[in-house]
């Protein structure tokens, strides 16, 4: 599997962008797109696959809150979602560190085993693994520099429920900055290619809208 292609980068940088849209969304509304939450969740648990789509459950279609946002992002001037923008530059900032802590990497990839277990008898949306996420978060990205400031509704983020939510999308927005990076992305590229980029975000959604 080639993974070092325009292609595989965007998908992964709408993986980023679909996370931060989600966050955003929970932080304000206390309710999010159900399906784009599980594709999130769901890319945590695959660990291995043929394919990085696979990864967000082989279907294009999966990843449209991404894409579209990240579609906004990159066109006009004006920046579209200041918070998702803040909250997917600091993912791609703190998977950095992250990457480096082997620690933190030990106690992820326990986690995740853990979760693939709870998911064997839970939905991937319930509690428990929600739960287990969201403590996954608390022990290992959050104790990274800078931490991710969430702004929302305060009724909202002292939900129990709403801020493992929060915490298991920002998990999987740092999956999605791992594979980003595996896959040849780089800030100095996307800066450089922005034009490119944006094409092909253009050229999946319509594929999205074409089936």
């Amino acid at each position: 599997m080639e993974l070092d292609t325009l292609t595989n980068q965007v998908i992964a940088l709408a993986g980023i962008a679909q996370a931060a849209a989600l966050v955003n969304q929970l932080a304000t509304t206390g309710k999010t797109d159900e399906i784009a939450l599980q594709t999130s969740l769901n890319s945590i648990l695959k660990t291995e696959s043929d394919s990085i789509l696979e990864i967000y459950g082989d279907d294009l279609a999966n990843l449209k809150l991404g894409l579209e946002h990240l579609n906004s992002q990159l066109t006009g001037y004006e920046i579209a979602y200041p918070d998702e923008a803040r909250y997917a530059a600091s993912l791609v900032f703190l998977e950095r560190q992250f990457s480096e802590q082997k620690s933190m990497l030990k106690t992820v990839s326990i986690g995740i085993e853990r979760a693939k277990a709870q998911t064997e008898h839970f939905h991937i949306l319930h509690e428990n693994v929600l739960a287990n996420f969201g403590d996954l978060y608390l022990q290992t990205v959050s104790r990274l520099e800078p931490r991710i400031m969430v702004n929302g509704v305060p009724d909202f983020l002292s939900r129990q429920d709403v801020a493992n939510k929060i915490r298991a999308c920002l998990l999987a927005g740092i999956r999605s900055a791992m594979l980003w990076k595996q896959c040849g992305g780089r800030r100095w590229k996307f800066l450089l290619f922005r034009k490119k980029t944006q094409t092909e975000v253009t050229r999946l959604l319509k594929l999205i809208e074409s089936t």
